[in-house]
C-alpha cells in the first residue's frame, strides 16, 4: 500500500496554500537544473522562464529550511496491531543559504517522532554518535553535509544553487502510523553556532522555517579562511601532509584537553566514504592486516594493476590502535613524536606531555578523486577506550592549514596541505551503562549501601538467577571486599539478622570492573575524615589511574591526603584530583585467593583525606555533605548509590553478640546449601 497526497485533499486548502506548495516544488526543480537564472534565456531558443522560489524563502535573510513528506510503503509483513506495523517512507529536506553570510559546516536537526530508522541520506551523514545507515533516529537526527559542508552566498555565486543550496534525499523505516496520517518530523532547525529557527510553519505534508543569526551571539572576529578551531574534551586534527596523484599522505593528531579525561587503550574508527584505503601506517596500526576487501572491492575494479600484497587495511570501517612502546623507535613503523604510549592518553593535571599521540598514514584514493587536489577527510569517527567516558565526535570541519616548525632548524613555518578538526566531547553515562560505581560506608552504620543493580549494565549476567530491576539489598561491610558472587550468603544473613525478607531472587550485582567505597571515619566539631578505597575487580591492571571528587558544600575545606597525590581543580569547579604517587602507578587487577575454593582477591589502593569545617556553615557530614557528589575515575563518571548510610543502623552496645549470631546464621545458610 502507497500512501500520497491525495488530490481530493489537497483541493480543500485555500488557494494562497496550493500556490504556496506549488512555488515550492519549482524552487526544487530549479534547484536541480543547478540554479539557473533569469539572464540564461536570452540566449535560449525556449521563452520559458524559471518561476521564482516560494514567497517564504525569498523573504528570508538567513537560511531557509524545508521538510517534504513525498510517500510511504506498507512494509512486509502486514500486521493488524497498527503501532507495531512498519512503513518505508520518503522525504527531502532542503537548506538554502538565503543570508549574506557563507555558513561553514552546517547541520541540521531532524526531530523524528515516529520511531524512524533512517537508512540512507544522500549529500549529508549522521553525526553526534548516530553511527552508520540503518540508524535508529527516533530521538532525532542530526545531520551535517557531505561532500559539501558550507553554503556559499547567493551574491559570492551568482545564484548558483549547486553552492548556496543543498536537498538531502531521506529514505527509512516508521512505525506506528494510520493509513491515511501523513507523518511529519516534529521540528527541523539549523544547529550551527549563533543560529535561532524561531519559527516553524507547518501544512499538511510540508515544513519550513527560516533561521536568522542570534543578535546576542558574540562571534569572534577571524581572519582565517576556513572555520576557526574549537576545542571539545578529545581533538582530532587530520593533516595532509603530502599530496600525490592517486594517494596522499596524513597525519593525525589526537589531543586531550579536558582535566577529566583519560583514554586507556584507545580503539579509533572512522568511515571512508569515497573507497580509500590504508596502505601503510606509523605509529599506529590497524586491528585488521588485510587486503582482500580492496581485491574484490572497487579498488580492486579501478586500480587492475595495483599491487595491494602490501597494502595494511581495506575496510570501509577500519579500527586503529597505538603501538606499544617498544615500537617507538622501530624504523619501519615507528620514530613518529608523541606515538607508541600503548593507547595511553593521560589528563594533562598528570602530564602535559602525555596527552598528545600522533601517527601517520598514507592513503590512496580511486578514480574520480585521483588528482592531486581532490582530498576528503574520512567519516563518521569515533573513539572508544577501555575505561573511561563514551565519547560524542562531530564531523570533520575543514580549518586553516596546521603549522609546523621548519624541519632544517630554519626559523621559518611550513604548513598542511589541507588540515580537517574532530571535536569529541565526554558524555554523560545513561542509567545501568555507567563503567564503574560507588559504595558508602560510615563510622556510624554497620551497613553498607552498595553499588546500584547492573550499575553498568547486565547483558552478560543469567538474569533468571538474578533480579535485574530490584533495589540492590544492603550488606555488612566486609562483604565490599569479596566479589559479587561470594557475596549471596552474607546478604542473606545480614537480611535475616535485620529481619528483612530475603527474595527468592536477589538483585543483580553491579557488574561493574572498577568499584569505589567512600567511608566516613570521623566526624568532630572541627573537622572530619574519609577513607577511599578503589577496588579492581578485572584481569587487567590500570596505570597511571586518578579519580576526581567534586562536592557540593564540603571542597573548600579539603586539607590532606595521606598515601596519594591530591589537588584542587580551579576547573571544574569544587573537584579534588587525585592519582597514585610514584612508586605506584598500578592499580592491580583481580588475583586468585590464598588457597583453592577461596574468594578472588581484587586489586586495591586506598588513602585517607581529611576535611576541616572552618568557615563552611551547616556542614551537615551525615546528611549527605560528607559524600562526594560525583566520582570520576579515568574520565568515566561512576554511578553513585540513590541514598546515604543510616544511622539508625548501627550496631548496640551488645554488637558483639549480634556479630555471633550473624556467623551462626551464615554458617546455618552455608549448611543449607551444602546439602541440597
Amino acid at each position: 500500500m502507497i500512501v500520497k497526497v491525495k488530490k481530493n485533499a489537497s483541493l480543500k486548502l485555500p488557494w494562497m496554500k496550493l500556490m504556496y506548495i506549488a512555488f515550492l516544488f519549482i524552487h526544487l526543480r530549479v534547484q536541480i537544473c543547478y540554479g539557473a537564472t533569469d539572464y540564461d534565456d536570452d540566449y535560449s531558443d525556449d521563452d520559458e522562464k524559471p518561476a521564482s522560489p516560494p514567497p517564504a524563502q525569498t523573504n528570508c535573510n538567513g537560511v531557509f529550511l524545508t521538510y517534504t513528506f513525498i510517500e510511504r510503503i506498507k512494509e512486509l509483513p502486514y500486521l493488524k496491531n497498527v503501532s507495531a506495523q512498519s512503513w518505508a517512507f520518503k522525504s527531502t529536506a532542503t537548506i538554502v543559504n538565503t543570508g549574506l553570510e557563507e555558513v561553514k559546516g552546517w547541520k541540521i536537526f531532524i526531530g523524528f517522532q515516529h520511531r524512524e530508522i533512517l537508512v540512507s541520506a544522500n549529500n549529508a551523514v549522521l553525526v553526534d554518535g548516530a553511527g552508520d545507515f540503518p540508524a535508529n533516529v527516533s530521538k532525532g537526527a542530526t545531520l551535517a553535509g557531505y561532500p559539501n559542508a558550507d553554503l556559499q552566498t547567493s551574491v559570492d555565486t551568482a545564484a548558483d544553487y549547486t553552492k548556496m543550496s543543498v536537498q538531502i534525499d531521506l529514505t527509512g523505516t516508521m512505525f506506528g502510523m494510520k493509513e491515511k496520517s501523513i507523518p511529519l518530523p516534529k521540528s527541523i532547525r539549523l544547529v550551527n553556532d549563533g543560529w535561532k529557527c524561531p519559527k516553524l510553519t507547518k501544512y499538511p505534508t510540508y515544513m519550513y522555517s527560516c533561521c536568522k543569526q542570534d543578535p546576542k551571539y558574540k562571534k569572534k572576529s577571524s581572519t582565517n579562511k576556513y572555520a576557526a578551531r574549537q576545542y571539545g574534551d578529545v581533538n582530532f586534527v587530520y593533516d595532509v601532509l603530502k599530496s600525490y596523484e592517486g594517494s596522499y599522505e596524513a597525519q593525525v593528531t589526537i589531543d586531550n584537553d579536558n582535566p577529566l579525561s583519560c583514554l586507556s587503550k584507545w580503539n579509533l574508527t572512522w568511515e571512508w566514504m569515497r573507497g580509500e584505503f590504508i596502505y601503510s601506517m606509523r605509529g599506529a596500526y590497524t586491528r585488521k592486516i588485510d587486503y582482500s576487501e580492496c581485491i574484490f572491492g572497487l579498488q580492486g575494479q579501478y586500480l587492475s594493476g595495483f599491487d595491494f600484497s602490501q597494502a595494511m587495511n581495506c575496510e570501509k570501517t577500519p579500527v586503529i590502535s597505538d603501538l606499544p612502546p617498544d615500537r617507538a623507535n622501530n624504523s619501519q613503523v615507528g620514530l613518529v613524536p608523541y606515538c607508541c604510549r600503548d593507547g595511553s592518553l593521560l589528563s594533562r593535571v598528570m602530564d602535559k606531555n602525555r596527552a598528545r599521540s600522533i601517527f601517520q598514514l598514507r592513503v590512496y584514493k580511486i578514480p574520480p578523486d585521483v588528482s592531486k587536489t581532490v582530498l576528503y577527510p574520512p567519516q563518521r569517527w569515533n573513539i572508544t577506550t577501555l575505561v573511561s567516558a563514551e565519547y560524542k565526535c562531530s564531523q570533520p570541519v575543514r580549518v586553516d592549514p596546521t603549522e609546523f616548525p621548519n624541519s632544517t632548524g630554519l626559523d621559518a613555518k611550513t604548513y598542511a596541505v589541507a588540515s580537517w578538526q574532530v571535536v569529541c566531547n565526554m558524555t554523560k553515562p545513561v542509567k545501568k551503562e555507567a563503567k564503574c560505581c560507588v559504595s558508602y560506608t560510615a563510622y556510624y552504620s554497620d551497613a553498607a549501601v552498595p553499588c546500584s543493580t547492573c550499575a553498568c549494565g547486565c547483558d552478560d549476567l543469567n538474569t533468571d538467577k538474578c533480579n535485574p530491576d530490584a533495589k540492590a539489598m544492603a550488606l555488612p561491610t566486609d562483604a565490599l571486599l569479596v566479589p559479587a558472587e561470594n557475596r549471596t550468603l552474607k546478604i542473606k544473613a545480614y537480611a535475616s539478622l535485620k529481619h528483612k525478607e530475603i527474595p527468592k531472587r536477589l538483585p543483580c550485582p553491579d557488574n561493574c570492573g572498577v568499584s569505589i567505597n567512600w567511608h566516613i571515619i570521623s566526624d568532630h566539631k572541627g573537622g572530619w575524615t574519609a577513607r577511599i578505597t578503589l577496588f579492581n575487580w578485572g584481569d587487567e591492571p590500570f596505570k597511571d589511574w586518578f579519580v576526581a571528587l567534586q562536592f557540593k558544600k564540603a571542597f573548600p575545606g579539603y586539607d590532606s591526603v595521606y598515601s596519594l597525590n591530591a589537588t584542587k581543580l580551579k576547573s571544574p569547579k569544587n573537584t579534588i584530583f587525585i592519582q597514585s604517587l610514584k612508586g605506584s602507578e598500578y592499580l592491580v587487577g583481580e588475583v586468585n585467593g590464598s588457597s583453592s575454593g577461596k574468594p578472588r582477591i581484587p586489586g586495591k589502593q586506598q588513602s585517607v583525606i581529611g576535611f576541616t569545617k572552618k568557615n563552611i556553615q551547616g556542614l551537615n557530614v551525615k546528611k549527605g555533605d560528607g559524600f562526594p557528589s560525583k566520582v570520576i575515575f579515568n574520565g568515566a563518571e561512576c554511578a553513585l548509590p540513590a541514598h546515604f548510610p543510616n544511622a539508625a543502623t548501627r550496631s548496640s552496645p551488645v554488637s558483639y553478640t549480634a556479630v555471633v549470631f550473624l556467623s551462626i546464621v551464615t554458617f546455618l545458610l552455608l549448611m543449607t546449601d551444602h546439602f541440597r
